[in-house]
Protein backbone atom coordinates (compact mmCIF):
# COMPACT_ATOMS: atom_id res chain seq x y z
CA UNK A 1 0.00 0.00 0.00
CA UNK A 2 1.42 3.53 -1.09
CA UNK A 3 0.81 6.44 1.05
CA UNK A 4 0.46 9.95 -0.09
CA UNK A 5 2.77 12.65 -0.56
CA UNK A 6 2.52 16.39 -0.58
CA UNK A 7 5.09 17.84 -3.70
CA UNK A 8 6.54 21.49 -4.14
CA UNK A 9 8.88 21.81 -7.22
CA UNK A 10 10.64 24.96 -8.19
CA UNK A 11 12.55 26.09 -11.36
CA UNK A 12 13.05 29.29 -12.94
CA UNK A 13 13.24 30.25 -16.84
CA UNK A 14 15.30 33.18 -18.02
CA UNK A 15 15.14 34.77 -21.46
CA UNK A 16 12.87 31.89 -22.38
CA UNK A 17 9.74 31.00 -23.31
CA UNK A 18 8.19 28.53 -20.23
CA UNK A 19 4.68 27.99 -21.59
CA UNK A 20 3.01 29.62 -24.59
CA UNK A 21 -0.35 30.56 -24.95
CA UNK A 22 -1.15 29.24 -28.60
CA UNK A 23 -4.73 31.97 -28.39
CA UNK A 24 -2.26 34.56 -27.69
CA UNK A 25 0.49 34.00 -30.78
CA UNK A 26 2.29 32.23 -28.10
CA UNK A 27 3.09 34.70 -25.89
CA UNK A 28 3.70 33.05 -22.30
CA UNK A 29 1.04 32.69 -20.17
CA UNK A 30 0.33 35.47 -17.79
CA UNK A 31 -1.71 36.57 -15.12
CA UNK A 32 -1.58 40.28 -16.25
CA UNK A 33 -3.38 41.70 -13.24
CA UNK A 34 -0.79 40.07 -10.96
CA UNK A 35 1.91 40.30 -13.32
CA UNK A 36 2.70 36.58 -12.53
CA UNK A 37 3.87 34.05 -14.89
CA UNK A 38 1.16 30.58 -15.70
CA UNK A 39 2.62 27.37 -16.66
CA UNK A 40 -0.17 24.55 -17.42
CA UNK A 41 0.26 20.98 -15.44
CA UNK A 42 -0.12 19.63 -18.97
CA UNK A 43 3.75 21.65 -19.78
CA UNK A 44 5.27 19.88 -17.18
CA UNK A 45 3.99 16.73 -17.49
CA UNK A 46 5.25 16.76 -20.73
CA UNK A 47 8.46 17.32 -19.37
CA UNK A 48 8.16 14.37 -17.84
CA UNK A 49 6.87 12.16 -20.45
CA UNK A 50 9.23 12.62 -22.88
CA UNK A 51 12.13 12.30 -20.51
CA UNK A 52 10.40 8.94 -19.78
CA UNK A 53 10.51 8.14 -23.07
CA UNK A 54 14.20 8.97 -24.08
CA UNK A 55 15.18 6.14 -21.00
CA UNK A 56 13.38 3.69 -22.98
CA UNK A 57 9.65 3.33 -20.91
CA UNK A 58 6.67 2.94 -22.77
CA UNK A 59 4.22 5.74 -22.53
CA UNK A 60 0.78 6.48 -23.48
CA UNK A 61 0.22 9.80 -24.38
CA UNK A 62 2.85 10.44 -27.51
CA UNK A 63 3.52 9.34 -30.93
CA UNK A 64 4.48 6.16 -32.78
CA UNK A 65 7.36 5.64 -34.72
CA UNK A 66 6.94 9.65 -34.96
CA UNK A 67 3.04 10.07 -35.90
CA UNK A 68 -0.11 10.93 -33.82
CA UNK A 69 -2.48 8.31 -33.36
CA UNK A 70 -5.52 7.97 -31.76
CA UNK A 71 -5.67 6.39 -28.46
CA UNK A 72 -6.80 2.89 -29.51
CA UNK A 73 -4.78 2.77 -32.30
CA UNK A 74 -1.57 3.23 -29.33
CA UNK A 75 -3.05 0.20 -27.72
CA UNK A 76 -3.09 -1.96 -30.34
CA UNK A 77 0.34 -0.90 -31.25
CA UNK A 78 1.42 -1.62 -27.78
CA UNK A 79 0.11 -4.98 -27.78
CA UNK A 80 1.40 -5.71 -31.77
CA UNK A 81 4.97 -4.12 -30.09
CA UNK A 82 5.36 -7.60 -27.44
CA UNK A 83 3.59 -9.91 -29.56
CA UNK A 84 0.28 -9.67 -27.39
CA UNK A 85 -2.78 -10.62 -29.31
CA UNK A 86 -6.14 -8.81 -28.04
CA UNK A 87 -8.56 -11.38 -27.71
CA UNK A 88 -11.25 -8.44 -28.64
CA UNK A 89 -10.14 -5.11 -29.76
CA UNK A 90 -13.40 -3.47 -28.59
CA UNK A 91 -12.90 -4.88 -24.66
CA UNK A 92 -9.49 -5.74 -22.57
CA UNK A 93 -9.92 -8.83 -19.96
CA UNK A 94 -8.67 -7.67 -16.67
CA UNK A 95 -5.56 -9.60 -17.34
CA UNK A 96 -4.97 -7.55 -20.38
CA UNK A 97 -5.72 -4.41 -18.35
CA UNK A 98 -3.22 -5.17 -15.57
CA UNK A 99 -0.92 -6.28 -18.40
CA UNK A 100 -1.35 -2.62 -20.50
CA UNK A 101 -0.88 -1.09 -16.82
CA UNK A 102 2.37 -2.47 -16.21
CA UNK A 103 4.11 -1.44 -19.55
CA UNK A 104 2.25 2.19 -19.48
CA UNK A 105 4.35 4.15 -16.87
CA UNK A 106 2.92 7.56 -17.67
CA UNK A 107 -0.67 6.49 -17.29
CA UNK A 108 0.70 4.44 -13.75
CA UNK A 109 1.40 8.44 -12.55
CA UNK A 110 -0.22 10.48 -14.30
CA UNK A 111 -3.49 8.64 -15.51
CA UNK A 112 -5.92 8.53 -18.64
CA UNK A 113 -8.96 8.38 -20.55
CA UNK A 114 -8.47 4.75 -22.95
CA UNK A 115 -11.69 4.44 -25.34
CA UNK A 116 -11.79 0.41 -24.78
CA UNK A 117 -13.93 -1.07 -22.45
CA UNK A 118 -12.64 -3.11 -19.47
CA UNK A 119 -14.20 -6.18 -18.39
CA UNK A 120 -16.88 -5.96 -16.43
CA UNK A 121 -17.57 -2.17 -17.54
CA UNK A 122 -19.02 -0.17 -19.93
CA UNK A 123 -17.84 2.49 -21.43
CA UNK A 124 -14.55 3.83 -21.63
CA UNK A 125 -11.38 2.87 -19.49
CA UNK A 126 -10.71 5.79 -17.16
CA UNK A 127 -7.87 5.77 -14.95
CA UNK A 128 -7.31 8.74 -12.65
CA UNK A 129 -3.53 9.44 -12.12
CA UNK A 130 -2.23 9.17 -8.42
CA UNK A 131 0.20 11.95 -9.53
CA UNK A 132 -2.00 14.81 -9.85
CA UNK A 133 -0.01 18.47 -10.14
CA UNK A 134 -2.49 22.11 -10.32
CA UNK A 135 -1.14 24.99 -12.58
CA UNK A 136 2.20 26.60 -12.07
CA UNK A 137 3.12 30.70 -11.23
CA UNK A 138 6.26 32.53 -10.47
CA UNK A 139 6.98 33.72 -7.17
CA UNK A 140 7.84 37.05 -8.56
CA UNK A 141 6.60 39.57 -11.14
CA UNK A 142 7.52 39.04 -14.06
CA UNK A 143 8.34 41.34 -17.40
CA UNK A 144 7.85 39.81 -20.91
CA UNK A 145 10.58 41.25 -23.32
CA UNK A 146 9.50 43.01 -26.06
CA UNK A 147 8.87 40.38 -29.27
CA UNK A 148 11.53 40.16 -32.00
CA UNK A 149 10.28 38.65 -35.60
CA UNK A 150 11.57 35.82 -37.03
CA UNK A 151 11.88 34.61 -39.84
CA UNK A 152 12.27 31.04 -41.53
CA UNK A 153 14.05 30.55 -44.86
CA UNK A 154 11.80 28.84 -46.15
CA UNK A 155 8.37 29.82 -48.01
CA UNK A 156 5.30 27.52 -46.82
CA UNK A 157 3.44 26.98 -50.49
CA UNK A 158 5.28 28.52 -53.25
CA UNK A 159 9.37 29.01 -54.30
CA UNK A 160 8.04 32.72 -55.12
CA UNK A 161 7.32 33.34 -51.24
CA UNK A 162 9.28 34.59 -48.90
CA UNK A 163 10.05 32.91 -45.50
CA UNK A 164 7.59 32.40 -43.17
CA UNK A 165 7.20 35.28 -40.01
CA UNK A 166 6.53 34.97 -36.80
CA UNK A 167 6.76 36.35 -33.26
CA UNK A 168 9.32 35.06 -30.34
CA UNK A 169 7.63 36.23 -27.31
CA UNK A 170 9.81 35.75 -23.83
CA UNK A 171 10.42 36.29 -20.23
CA UNK A 172 13.50 38.26 -17.93
CA UNK A 173 13.11 35.87 -15.37
CA UNK A 174 10.44 33.52 -13.77
CA UNK A 175 10.79 31.56 -10.92
CA UNK A 176 8.01 29.03 -11.05
CA UNK A 177 6.25 27.16 -8.27
CA UNK A 178 4.21 24.12 -8.72
CA UNK A 179 2.36 22.00 -5.74
CA UNK A 180 1.40 18.37 -6.90
CA UNK A 181 0.13 15.52 -4.72
CA UNK A 182 0.40 11.20 -4.90
CA UNK A 183 -2.34 9.98 -3.79
CA UNK A 184 -2.22 6.50 -2.19
CA UNK A 185 -5.62 5.26 -2.59
CA UNK A 186 -5.66 6.01 -6.65
CA UNK A 187 -2.05 3.83 -7.08
CA UNK A 188 -3.30 1.10 -6.34
CA UNK A 189 -6.34 1.75 -9.45
CA UNK A 190 -2.87 2.30 -11.89
CA UNK A 191 -0.75 -0.13 -10.48
CA UNK A 192 1.92 2.64 -9.22
CA UNK A 193 4.89 0.90 -8.09
CA UNK A 194 7.63 2.31 -5.60
CA UNK A 195 9.96 2.46 -8.39
CA UNK A 196 8.26 4.32 -10.56
CA UNK A 197 7.51 7.10 -8.17
CA UNK A 198 11.77 6.45 -7.59
CA UNK A 199 12.14 7.48 -10.92
CA UNK A 200 9.60 10.31 -11.36
CA UNK A 201 11.77 11.94 -8.73
CA UNK A 202 14.74 11.83 -10.64
CA UNK A 203 12.74 12.91 -13.67
CA UNK A 204 11.84 16.32 -11.59
CA UNK A 205 15.10 17.76 -11.36
CA UNK A 206 16.31 16.12 -14.50
CA UNK A 207 13.93 16.34 -17.32
CA UNK A 208 13.39 20.02 -17.88
CA UNK A 209 16.90 20.67 -18.73
CA UNK A 210 17.84 17.27 -20.91
CA UNK A 211 14.39 18.15 -22.88
CA UNK A 212 15.34 22.18 -24.48
CA UNK A 213 13.99 23.42 -27.34
CA UNK A 214 15.08 26.47 -29.17
CA UNK A 215 12.15 28.62 -26.90
CA UNK A 216 12.88 26.44 -23.74
CA UNK A 217 16.62 26.96 -23.00
CA UNK A 218 16.85 28.70 -20.01
CA UNK A 219 14.96 26.65 -17.57
CA UNK A 220 17.10 24.63 -14.57
CA UNK A 221 15.46 22.86 -11.61
CA UNK A 222 15.86 24.56 -8.57
CA UNK A 223 14.20 22.59 -5.95
CA UNK A 224 12.42 19.59 -5.25
CA UNK A 225 10.83 18.31 -2.20
CA UNK A 226 8.11 15.28 -1.94
CA UNK A 227 6.89 15.11 1.87
CA UNK A 228 5.80 11.25 1.98
CA UNK A 229 3.71 11.01 4.84
CA UNK A 230 2.83 7.25 6.63
CA UNK A 231 -1.11 7.74 5.49
CA UNK A 232 -2.88 7.79 2.74
CA UNK A 233 -5.41 9.69 4.27
CA UNK A 234 -3.70 12.93 4.76
CA UNK A 235 -2.36 15.67 2.73
CA UNK A 236 -0.66 18.97 4.48
CA UNK A 237 -1.89 21.53 0.82
CA UNK A 238 -0.46 23.88 -1.16
CA UNK A 239 2.77 23.96 -0.32
CA UNK A 240 3.60 27.18 -2.27
CA UNK A 241 1.72 28.80 0.44
CA UNK A 242 4.75 28.72 2.76
CA UNK A 243 7.57 29.74 0.44
CA UNK A 244 7.72 33.55 -0.90
CA UNK A 245 11.04 35.33 -2.14
CA UNK A 246 12.55 38.03 -0.08
CA UNK A 247 11.89 40.11 -3.45
CA UNK A 248 9.28 39.99 -5.84
CA UNK A 249 10.32 42.69 -8.71
CA UNK A 250 12.96 43.57 -11.44
CA UNK A 251 14.14 40.26 -10.81
CA UNK A 252 16.80 38.61 -13.76
CA UNK A 253 18.84 36.15 -11.61
CA UNK A 254 18.74 33.55 -9.06
CA UNK A 255 21.44 35.35 -7.36
CA UNK A 256 18.91 38.79 -6.79
CA UNK A 257 17.14 37.18 -3.83
CA UNK A 258 16.51 34.58 -0.92
CA UNK A 259 13.69 31.64 -0.67
CA UNK A 260 12.11 32.69 2.69
CA UNK A 261 11.05 28.86 3.92
CA UNK A 262 10.32 29.76 7.81
CA UNK A 263 6.53 28.50 7.27
CA UNK A 264 7.68 25.43 5.32
CA UNK A 265 9.56 24.30 7.74
CA UNK A 266 7.86 25.31 10.95
CA UNK A 267 4.97 23.01 8.78
CA UNK A 268 7.06 20.34 8.74
CA UNK A 269 7.92 20.54 12.18
CA UNK A 270 4.27 20.69 13.01
CA UNK A 271 3.32 17.62 11.32
CA UNK A 272 6.28 15.56 12.03
CA UNK A 273 4.55 12.56 13.59
CA UNK A 274 2.30 11.89 10.08
CA UNK A 275 5.64 12.49 8.07
CA UNK A 276 7.47 9.28 6.46
CA UNK A 277 10.64 10.20 4.42
CA UNK A 278 11.24 13.94 3.21
CA UNK A 279 12.68 13.24 -0.30
CA UNK A 280 15.08 16.55 -1.09
CA UNK A 281 17.02 17.96 -4.28
CA UNK A 282 18.50 21.45 -4.53
CA UNK A 283 20.15 23.33 -6.93
CA UNK A 284 23.65 24.75 -5.02
CA UNK A 285 22.96 28.24 -6.75
CA UNK A 286 19.44 28.81 -4.41
CA UNK A 287 19.75 30.71 -1.07
CA UNK A 288 17.54 29.84 1.29
CA UNK A 289 16.59 31.91 4.89
CA UNK A 290 14.91 30.08 7.72
CA UNK A 291 15.27 32.44 11.07
CA UNK A 292 17.73 34.98 9.70
CA UNK A 293 20.28 32.50 8.67
CA UNK A 294 20.78 31.10 5.33
CA UNK A 295 21.51 28.16 3.59
CA UNK A 296 20.97 24.78 1.84
CA UNK A 297 17.65 23.39 2.89
CA UNK A 298 18.57 20.29 4.58
CA UNK A 299 21.11 22.20 6.81
CA UNK A 300 18.89 24.78 7.82
CA UNK A 301 16.05 21.92 8.77
CA UNK A 302 15.70 21.32 12.73
CA UNK A 303 17.55 18.20 13.84
CA UNK A 304 14.24 16.08 14.22
CA UNK A 305 13.52 15.84 11.23
CA UNK A 306 16.97 15.30 9.42
CA UNK A 307 16.57 11.59 10.45
CA UNK A 308 13.99 11.06 7.40
CA UNK A 309 15.68 12.97 4.77
CA UNK A 310 15.97 11.20 1.50
CA UNK A 311 18.41 12.63 -1.33
CA UNK A 312 16.83 12.60 -4.63
CA UNK A 313 19.49 11.35 -6.86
Amino acid sequence: MMNNSDILFLYDAKLTNPNGDIDEENRPRMDYERSLNLVSDVRLKRYIRDYLEQLGHEIFVGKVDGVTVNATKRIEELFNKHDMKMKNKKKLSNEEQNWMLDQLIDVRLFGATIPIQSEGKGGSMAFTGPVQFNWGYSLNKVNLVESASITSHFGSASESEGGNIGKDYRVYYSFIAFHGVISGHRAEHTRLKDQDVELFDRAMVKAIPLNATRSKVGQYPRFYLRVEYNSDEFIAGDLRDLVELDKTEGLRSISEFELIVDPLINKLVDIKEVISKIHVWQDSNLTMNFAGKTGMFNDLLPVELRDKLVPVI
